[in-house]
């Protein structure tokens, strides 16, 4: 068909036919379907390119320790058995306490009744020249009378009570209510009764070293 025609038809609204597809070739349609398809497996690298080094073997998981959710009961029943045992030591310990500070305050009340009850009615002369000895505590003591007063001693008629560090001579009345308000300081009295070798200090003429007197 000449240009002119063509154009002339064309001006008609003719359209103009289609031009034939080329054909396909074979290998042209595996190679598309090859770039379309999702790639499986590894992909092979292209020519020039490095391939990855392999890596390490893989890990295991790491699998965490199941945490215990609570105490058994045996450790619950030995937590307790360590509570009430501390405790009861506590309460021990304060009860001791209580006990000892107790035990001192009825202690101070008793000397102080005790200083009382022998002020001004004690015997001592500061003229006794003759040494009486006793035990007392588990030492040897000694105390200065005269040849009356130790006579009156060994009798069961005086006694001594000891005070502060000092040892006071009293009547057998005054020592017997020194005893009823404290016992210790009741330090010697004599009972007239017993056989002479359960005091050996009785007789004056046993001397007793200065060194060992307490």
């Amino acid at each position: 068909m000449s240009d002119s025609l063509r154009d002339q038809l064309l001006g008609l609204g003719f359209k103009p036919a289609p031009k034939p597809e080329k054909p396909v070739r074979p290998d042209q349609g595996r190679e598309a379907s090859a770039r379309s398809a999702p790639s499986q497996g590894r992909a092979r690298p292209q020519d020039g390119q490095r391939r990855p080094k392999p890596q390490g073997k893989p890990q295991p998981p790491h699998r965490a320790k199941p945490q215990r959710h609570g105490r058994s009961r045996e450790e619950i029943d030995l937590a307790k058995a360590y509570a009430i045992r501390a405790q009861k030591e506590k309460d021990e310990r304060i009860e001791a306490e209580r006990q000892k500070q107790e035990a001192a305050r009825l202690r101070r009340e008793a000397k102080a009744k005790l200083a009382a009850l022998l002020k001004d009615d004690t015997v001592n002369d500061p003229a006794a020249e003759i040494a009486r000895h006793f035990e007392y505590g588990g030492k040897i003591k000694r105390i200065y009378v005269t040849d009356a007063q130790l006579k009156a001693l060994n009798a069961g008629e005086f006694g001594v009570v000891q005070l502060d560090g000092r040892y006071l001579l009293v009547t057998a009345v005054l020592l017997a209510e020194a005893e009823a308000i404290f016992t210790p300081a009741v330090a010697l009295k004599v009972d007239p009764d017993a056989p002479a070798e359960d005091d050996p200090y009785v007789d004056p003429q046993y001397q007793v070293p200065d060194a060992l007197v307490w």
